[in-house]
């Protein structure tokens, strides 16, 4: 059995083309989840190489540096709790993230930015505020559902983070639309 791990693997989409790459080249994927993939091949080098030549054809990188691969772990739960999860927490990111993978926080935080040159709360507050912008695209919840959604402590709280971030109001960005969203793996 081997386990990979992989960037830019940030949404169900993302998911979806990796397996096929996998299953093309014949692995037999045993686990798949955001920024990791698990197969039941014990894979050689030259495996290894092939998969990462097809996988960056895609727009993906095999991580070998576990440095590197740790940080794509902070980047997946950081992601998995934004996008993806129904159930807010309403917990403490920082708790979730040194929990989830059993390492001291200060050491993930001094480690994410100096991989990435920025901090995990700046890395999170893009995120939330591209799930604000998607949000607001669907039209679906209020502004305060929104919030509450994602978190903030008030409505006051998210206008003001989405401004800084943005340079807009998030009523001004919900009458301009999609065209000023930017992909997941895009933002830094």
């Amino acid at each position: 059995m081997t386990t990979l791990h992989i960037k830019n693997m940030v949404c169900n989409r993302c998911i979806k083309v990796v397996r096929e790459v996998a299953e093309q080249l014949g692995f037999t994927v045993d686990q798949i989840g955001l920024g990791e993939l698990q197969v039941k091949e014990v894979l050689q080098d030259a495996q290894k190489e092939q998969l990462a030549a097809l996988l960056l054809a895609d727009g993906f990188e095999l991580l070998d540096d576990r440095k590197a691969t740790l940080v794509e772990k902070i980047k997946g739960v950081i992601i998995r709790e934004v996008h993806h999860n129904q159930q807010r927490r309403h917990q403490n990111l920082s708790v979730l993230i040194a929990d989830e993978l059993h390492m001291d926080y200060s050491y993930l935080s001094n480690l994410f930015s100096s991989l990435e040159g920025t901090t995990i709360e700046k890395y999170t507050i893009l995120q939330r505020i591209e799930k604000v912008k998607e949000l607001l695209v669907y039209d679906e919840l209020t502004l305060s559902e929104i919030a509450w959604q994602l978190g903030y402590s008030s409505v006051h709280h998210l206008s003001a983070q989405f401004k800084k971030v943005t340079g807009l109001t998030p009523s001004h960005f919900k009458k301009i639309g999609e065209n000023r969203r930017k992909p997941l793996d895009g933002l830094q």
